[in-house]
């Protein structure tokens, strides 16, 4: 394409010649440049016409200022009230927690730690204005602070919990021979041996010789030794002046010093000592003086029955507490 300039002023033409690229080049140039002085002139026209107010240019930009700011507006309004709604249901967990603390600490038999528990409430539904942002940052921190309160509640729950299951796992009412009846029982009899009347201080379990004893309870063995009348003993120590006895073994498993668990085999039945047969001789000390044994062995059973029970027992019904002697 072939382009000529006349000068009239100087009276002299220039041809000009372009190509098709190069034409269409100079068109997209042009057509930018255009763009860009278009843009420029109305910007500084708005501009200068919302600083000064003039009539038409102000309207429009109040308009879009009034649509934006509802827009915002109502964004935060939605979220503020989907903030709302989820305190609302962490207030609802929250008094669900603390009724399951309450049932857990009875059905423990343990009075909830000092804290303060959350009142009874409620009442007709009356509707009532969305809340503020001031208002839900305020329920916030209520919130926060109750959290701060249930987990130290919780905790000690968790502390007193443990405390209560060492405690029973302390006490002596593991069978310490397995599927074995009681030959002699605690208390007055003749004395097998001399044909007297005689205090029997233990329970006797008759098994072959062999027959894997177990600890009652856990705790740390204080006495490994013969012992003329009691052949070889055992005696393991569990706190608060609790002790077990085990006699007549024919084989020792443990030493003095060792820390035992519930159940774990420390001894097998024998003969030794003043025995007629082959059996154990079980006793439970309580500050020095021989108590029943049964009665500890009796509690063990009540509570693994109670636990069986609870098995088939819906979780609204509560578990009766059984009493083990010596537990605090």
């Amino acid at each position: 394409m072939q382009l000529i300039v006349t000068d009239a002023w100087l009276a002299k033409s220039r041809a000009v010649s372009l190509t098709g690229w190069q034409l269409i080049a100079a068109f997209v140039l042009s057509a930018f440049v255009l763009m860009l002085l278009t843009l420029g002139l109305y910007h500084w026209v708005f501009l200068k016409g919302a600083r000064e107010g003039w009539p038409v240019i102000g309207s429009l930009v109040r308009m879009v200022a009034k649509d934006d700011f509802e827009q915002r507006d109502r964004f935060l309004r939605e979220n503020l009230d989907v903030m709302a709604r989820r305190l609302g249901e962490m207030q609802a967990k929250l008094t669900q927690l603390e009724s399951l603390g309450e049932r857990v600490s009875g059905l423990a038999g343990m009075t909830p730690p000092a804290a303060k528990m959350l009142p009874g409430s409620g009442g007709p539904l009356v509707a009532s204005h969305a809340l503020s942002q001031e208002e839900i940052l305020s329920v916030m921190t209520g919130l926060e602070h109750l959290t701060d309160q249930r987990t130290d509640f919780f905790t000690g729950l968790e502390s007193q919990l443990f405390d209560l299951k060492m405690k029973r796992m302390m006490i002596p009412t593991q069978q310490p021979v397995a599927q074995h009846d009681v030959g002699s029982a605690f208390g007055w009899r003749l004395d097998p041996l001399t044909g007297r009347s005689a205090l029997h201080t233990g329970l006797d379990f008759p098994a072959s010789t062999g027959t894997p004893v177990l600890a009652a309870a856990g705790g740390v063995v204080v006495v490994q030794e013969y012992h003329p009348e009691y052949g070889n003993m055992i005696e393991i120590d569990h706190g608060n002046d609790l002790i077990t006895r085990y006699a007549h073994a024919s084989k020792i498993l443990v030493k003095k010093g060792d820390l035992i668990k519930r159940g774990q085999k420390i001894s097998e039945i024998g003969t030794s000592g003043r025995s007629t047969g082959s059996h154990l001789h079980f006793e439970v000390l309580v500050r020095g003086i021989p108590q029943d044994p049964q009665k500890f062995l009796s509690a063990g059973r009540q509570a693994s029955g109670v636990q069986v029970a609870a098995m088939g027992r819906s979780p609204g019904e509560q578990k009766p507490r059984v009493a083990v002697p010596g537990a605090q």
